[in-house]
This record gives C-alpha cells, sequence and structure tokens, in this order.
C-alpha cells in the first residue's frame, strides 16, 4: 500500500513490512547500521558509525551527492575558528548563540543549539580530518550572496544587520570549502571519498520504498528497489539523473520530464533487495521540494518557486519516516532567496511591494527578505532604484568580478524592460503602484539617508541613499519574473530526540532503531535559512546519529546519551 499519492518522478513508499521473527525473512544483504540517503548528513553519520567500529551500509536512489553535491559547500561554523583566528576575526560559542538564537527562533532548545555552537570548531577541523580544506580569505567589504573564487570567508548572513547584532562585534562565520566554482560537490567528493576509505559500504541506484518492523515495532532494515548493477537500464537512469541535475537551472520543464524517464526505469527494471540492519536505519535524504504533492499540501504558495534542491529530494525520508510512524514539523516552513547582493549597491535602493510601501530592511539575507516577500506580498514586489543607483549597479555587475548566476540575472532584470517613469509619480502609473504609497515611500527613504530621520526598518547608514535623480526604475522581483528566479528549499522535517537524532512517534517516544539527519529531520535551519547553516546541521545531526544508533552496539542498554564531541576524530 502506498502512504502518499505521490507524483512519478518520486519515489513510492509503501507501509512497513511487519516480521514476527526476522530470521524467517529473506534478506539480501546484513549490516549494522543502514545509511539511507548518501549527502553531507548521510556521509557524515556514516562516518561518525564506523569511527565507533560497525558495519555501515549506505544507500543512494542514485550515486551519491544529493543536495550537497550542487550546494555551494559553504558550512556555518564560528566560535573561534582556526580560519577566523588567521583573519583577525574574535568570536566565541556565546557569541554565535546569541546571533542563532534570534535566527532560528526557538526550533530546537537552548542547549541544543548551545552543543551546535560549542562543537563548531571540532566539527569544522573533523571535516578537515577527512580532506575538505578550509581557508581565511575575505571578499571585498565581506558580505555577498556567494563569494567569488579566492575567498573562502565571509558574513553568509544577517551577522551585519543592525537588528540582528547583539552586544559582541559581528563575526563572519560562512566558510566555504576551497576549491574553484560551486564547492559543495568538492565538499562532497572529500566526503565520498572518506566513506569509502573508511570502510562504509555503498549501495547504489537503490531506492529505499519500505521499512522493515519486528512485532514490537522496531525498525529492523529497509526494502530497497534495486536497479541490477552495470545494466543498460542502470547506465541509462545515470546519464539521465546527471544531466537532469547539470540542466536544472536552465530547463526546469525539460529535467522534469527526464526524472519521469527515470522514474519509469526504476519501475520497470528495480527489484526488491532486503537489507537487515541490526542497529537500525538512518534516513537522510534531503527535503521535499520535488514533491509536489508535498508542497501541495503543506506550502502550496510556494510550488511557482524555483526549486533548490535535487531530484532525490522528494520527501522519501520523510514518508518513510511517517509511514512507520514518526511525527513530522515545520512542514509549511520554506526559505525562499531572494538576493539583493550583489551588485553591492542593490540595497540601497527601496523594496516596496505591489502597492508601492516598503515592507522589508533590503540589506537583509535573501531568506529574510524572501520569506516576507512570499508570507505578507504574494510573492510580488519591486526594486526601486534612480538613475544614479541603477548605472552603478551595472557597472557592479559589468565589472564587479561577479559570479555569472550573479551578475547576468542582475542585468537582465535591470536592462530588460524594467518599469520607468521620469517622476516617482510617472513610475508608480507605469507599474501599476499608488502614488501617494510610493512617493512618501521614496521621502521617508531619503530623510533617513540624509540623516533627518531614523530608517523605518532599521536599515544601518552604510546602506542608505537619497534616491532623487530621475528617472526612476522599477525591477520586477517577484516570484513569478522567469529572468530572475526566486528559489526555494524545505525546511522542516521528523521530529528527532535532539541528543541522539532518534525519531520521535507523536506521543514524542523515540521509535527504535529509527534515526533521522539533515533536511530529513527538523534541525538548527527548520525556522529560517542563512546560507551555510544547513550544512552544518548536517555535520551535526548526522554525526549526531551515526554516534548513537552506534552507541547501541556498543552497549544497547544506553538510552538517551546525548551526543558530544569535542575533538575531531
Amino acid at each position: 500500500m502506498q502512504t502518499t499519492d505521490t507524483p512519478s518522478s518520486c519515489s513510492a513508499i509503501l507501509a512497513p513490512l511487519r516480521v514476527s521473527d526476522s530470521h524467517t525473512l529473506k534478506w539480501d544483504e546484513q549490516c549494522d547500521v543502514l545509511v539511507i540517503g548518501w549527502g553531507a548528513a548521510g556521509a557524515c553519520a556514516a562516518l561518525e558509525a564506523r569511527a565507533n567500529g560497525v558495519d555501515v551500509l549506505i544507500a543512494d536512489r542514485f550515486t551519491g551527492g544529493g543536495a550537497s553535491a550542487k550546494s555551494g559547500g559553504v558550512v556555518y561554523a564560528g566560535g573561534g575558528t582556526r580560519q577566523q583566528r588567521a583573519a583577525g576575526i574574535s568570536d566565541s560559542p556565546q557569541a554565535m548563540f546569541d546571533y542563532l538564537k534570534h535566527e532560528t527562533c526557538g526550533v530546537v532548545s537552548d542547549n541544543t543549539l548551545q552543543r551546535f555552537c560549542e562543537q563548531s570548531v571540532a566539527n569544522l577541523e573533523w571535516l578537515q580530518s577527512h580532506g575538505a580544506p578550509y581557508s581565511h580569505e575575505m571578499p571585498p567589504g565581506g558580505k555577498t550572496s556567494y563569494p567569488a573564487d579566492g575567498y573562502f570567508l565571509y558574513y553568509s548572513g544577517n551577522e551585519l544587520v543592525p537588528s540582528h547584532t547583539g552586544s559582541q562585534p559581528p563575526a563572519p562565520r560562512g566558510h566555504r570549502t576551497v576549491g574553484k566554482g560551486q564547492c559543495g560537490a568538492v565538499l562532497y567528493a572529500h566526503l565520498h571519498s572518506a566513506c569509502l576509505k573508511a570502510g562504509v559500504r555503498p549501495l547504489l541506484q537503490s531506492a529505499a520504498r519500505r521499512l522493515v518492523q519486528d512485532n514490537q515495532g522496531r525498525v529492523i532494515g529497509a526494502e530497497l528497489w534495486r536497479l541490477p548493477p552495470g545494466s543498460e537500464a542502470a547506465k541509462t537512469h545515470a546519464r539521465l539523473a546527471a544531466r537532469a541535475e547539470r540542466w536544472q537551472n536552465f530547463a526546469p520543464g525539460y529535467c522534469d520530464r527526464l526524472r519521469q524517464r527515470v522514474s519509469q526505469l526504476e519501475r520497470e527494471h528495480a527489484r526488491p533487495y532486503r537489507v537487515r540492519a541490526r542497529q537500525g536505519v538512518v534516513l537522510s535524504t534531503g527535503g521535499f521540494i520535488f514533491n509536489r504533492e508535498l508542497m501541495r499540501e503543506h506550502a502550496p504558495d510556494y510550488r511557482r518557486n524555483f526549486k533548490v534542491g535535487a531530484t532525490g529530494c522528494d520527501g522519501s525520508g520523510l514518508r518513510l519516516g511517517q509511514s512507520a510512524g514518526a511525527a513530522s514539523a515545520g512542514l509549511e516552513r520554506v526559505s525562499a532567496w531572494r538576493f539583493i547582493n550583489p551588485p553591492h549597491c542593490w540595497p540601497k535602493g527601496i523594496v516596496v511591494n505591489r502597492e508601492g510601501q516598503r515592507f522589508c530592511n533590503e540589506e537583509v539575507y535573501g531568506a529574510t527578505l524572501g520569506q516576507p516577500l512570499m508570507e505578507e506580498q504574494g510573492g510580488r514586489a519591486w526594486l526601486v532604484l534612480d538613475a544614479r543607483l541603477r548605472a552603478k549597479a551595472i557597472r557592479q555587475a559589468l565589472f564587479g568580478g561577479y559570479w555569472w548566476f550573479q551578475s547576468l540575472p542582475a542585468l537582465m532584470l535591470m536592462l530588460c524592460k524594467p518599469r520607468k517613469g521620469k517622476t516617482a509619480a510617472q513610475l508608480a502609473k507605469a507599474s501599476g503602484m499608488q502614488v501617494e504609497a510610493l512617493s512618501q515611500a521614496l521621502q521617508r527613504n531619503n530623510a533617513a539617508a540624509r540623516g533627518e530621520a531614523e530608517d523605518a526598518f532599521g536599515k544601518s547608514p552604510g546602506s542608505r541613499q537619497v534616491l532623487d535623480q530621475g528617472p526612476f526604475y522599477a525591477c520586477d522581483i517577484s516570484v513569478g519574473n522567469p529572468i530572475f528566479p526566486l528559489g526555494a528549499l524545505t525546511l522542516g522535517g521528523l521530529k528527532v530526540d535532539e541528543d541522539t537524532g532518534a525519531a520521535l512517534d507523536a506521543q514524542g517516544q523515540p521509535i527504535s532503531g529509527l534515526y533521522a539527519a539533515g533536511r530529513t529531520a527538523l534541525g538548527i535551519p527548520s525556522h529560517l535559512y542563512i546560507s551555510g547553516l544547513s550544512l552544518a546541521d548536517c555535520v551535526f545531526s548526522g554525526r549526531r546519529a551515526g554516534d548513537a544508533i552506534a552507541r547501541q552496539v556498543c552497549n544497547p542498554t544506553q538510552q538517551g546519551v546525548a551526543y558530544d564531541t569535542t575533538s575531531a576524530r
């Protein structure tokens, strides 16, 4: 029986197989720990479990990597990392905690957040011990949506925004893995290699369809549907899946059709493959941004957004956990990314809604801007510039050394038929805004920029500019603008014991033998995302689950012991 009405590009999830005696069931493979999903969280869980001396098998619907490999490879780390010290930055776990408490808004307990901050230095060193390199070079100004090659430490969130700073000086905590281009692939390659070196056994092109439970409800394994290794179907499956990931940014409709063909190959050629996991299963398959049904059910307003993630982000881990009675939370939480830096001068403009009213501080992190844009403004907004600011932004986009995915959309937005008016009133009429609302927004902005009044949304003095030189321009930053995509990824997941990563049922009790990590689980980034926080949580929650499940081998009676690592293994 299928537990959800899934679209054809998503893995079908069946009700758990219940067995009275595990010895009577025919198993194709046995291990101590089965990790389902070989992205960053799964790799970290597998490595930590192997460090405890247990036999680990890691399964993936594709060939590993997932959203982690497609990411920027940024790890949010602080508290006094080696790279921060080399850059002359003073930071402490308490300062990191104070800032993140503001961002996370209680999505995890203070104790868990404190532990995350206290272990941050050790977790980054742990990544380095497995080959992932980090460095301290900072980009000019220290703030950008993603630093150019040659820069690896930056302010990746709202640390410089006055309303988000605490009593201690702000610190850059975005640690980009050293490499060329988008460095998620670099980070994942090191984790992948480390897993193989440690003796983790991979099981590829094997989609988890259902869990196996004993009569007491303990998860004792899973049924995977595996493509025959080396077969023509497997080769075609790998080729089409890779193509879908490679072209997603440019031709999402075409890639959706590729994913349907991938799923068709699985339905036609995959065969059941049952894995006995003596100590249990870790679910780490990512979020569910690619599952249309789950998005329609939990976050319908975000179905128009550009999908940030990979094909495996279809909610399979979430649905597997739910099928075994695990509870979930925060499924309505989605991070929508409307970055307006770079160009670095764009935040000096004003962002207004369809009526012409300003509704945010333009210098905030992209997801902090995207959230009210989607939730409060129906996904529609304008970036308003005057002639002087627009000219400067065009020069920055052309000659600022930005990535193509930063400069090209910015240029297209400013040059490809923006709304235009010689005066603010004419601009309002050209863009359908209310004349009085836009005029007041500009007047108040200009008064704050001249120092005559405080900025209504707390914009720092360095980000204020008088906008009074016509013509004026309104650039469409709405969710429906195809030349300026507004990306999104899901944040909620399975409820877990914050000390062990064990999946919890509706009564808050651990489901024996079942753990979750990364975006499959509710975690540090599940309220509002900032760059690097998801990968950092993959390390934190992955190691937590791997350590806790492995300890059951050494001492099966040891329950609820908090995961703690103070140094890199």
